[in-house]
C-alpha cells in the first residue's frame, strides 16, 4: 500500500511538472531572448578580444573562453532570476531543476573531454572548439525537451555543424592556419545573437498582436 501511494504521488508530481513546463513555455521564451543576446554579445566581444590581443596559445585560448563561459552562466542566472521575480514566480522551481539536470551532463562531459584531449596532446584550439560545440548542442537539445521547440532545433544546428566540421578535418588532414577565435565568435557569438534577435522580434510581434 505504501509503495502504491508513493508511486501515485510521484506520478502526480511528474504530471504537475509537465503541466507547469507547458504553461511556462512562453515565460521561458521571454527569458531566453535576453539570455541569448547577452551570451552572443559576450561571445562576440571575447572573440574580438582574443583576435586583437593575439591570445593564440592553447592556454590563453582556454583561459579566455572558460572565463567567458563563467560570466555567461552567471549572467544567465541573474537574468532568469530577475524574470522570475518580475513574474512573482519561484526561481529554483521543479521545472527549472529539470532543465538544469538535463543540460549538466553534456556540458560537464564536453568540458572534461576537451581538457583530457588537450592534456594528452590530441587537440588544438580548432578541434577543441568543435568538441565544445558538439556537447553544447547536445545540452541545448536536452533542454529543448522542457522548453520551446525551437531550442531543440537550435541544438541540432550546433550538433550538425560540429559533426560536419570534424568530419571535414578528419578527411582533409590539412594544416589549420587560422585562429579558433573566429569560430568561437561565429558559433558562440553571432549564432546566439541571431537566435536571440529572432526570439525578441517574434515575441514582440506576438505581444503587439
Amino acid at each position: 500500500m505504501q509503495s502504491v501511494c508513493m508511486e501515485t504521488n510521484w506520478a502526480a508530481d511528474h504530471l504537475q511538472t509537465i503541466r507547469t513546463l507547458m504553461e511556462r513555455s512562453a515565460v521561458y521564451r521571454r527569458a531566453l531572448a535576453p539570455i541569448m543576446l547577452f551570451a552572443g554579445s559576450l561571445g562576440t566581444f571575447s572573440a574580438a578580444a582574443g583576435l586583437i590581443l593575439h591570445l593564440n596559445s592553447l592556454r590563453a585560448f582556454i583561459a579566455l573562453w572558460f572565463l567567458t563561459a563563467a560570466v555567461v552562466i552567471a549572467g544567465a542566472f541573474l537574468i532568469a532570476r530577475r524574470q522570475a521575480l518580475r513574474d512573482n514566480e519561484p526561481f529554483w522551481s521543479p521545472p527549472t531543476r529539470r532543465i538544469a539536470q538535463a543540460i549538466a551532463p553534456p556540458l560537464t562531459a564536453g568540458m572534461f573531454l576537451g581538457a583530457v584531449l588537450v592534456r594528452v596532446g590530441f587537440a588544438n584550439a580548432v578541434v577543441l572548439t568543435f568538441i565544445w560545440l558538439l556537447f553544447y548542442g547536445c545540452a541545448l537539445n536536452s533542454a529543448g525537451f522542457f522548453m520551446p521547440r525551437g531550442m531543440k532545433l537550435f541544438g541540432w544546428i550546433y550538433i550538425g555543424l560540429a559533426c560536419a566540421c570534424l568530419l571535414i578535418l578528419a578527411v582533409s588532414r590539412e594544416t589549420i592556419d587560422f585562429s579558433a577565435h573566429w569560430l568561437m565568435g561565429l558559433f558562440f557569438g553571432l549564432l546566439h545573437l541571431a537566435y536571440g534577435g529572432y526570439l525578441f522580434l517574434t515575441e514582440k510581434g506576438k505581444n503587439a498582436a
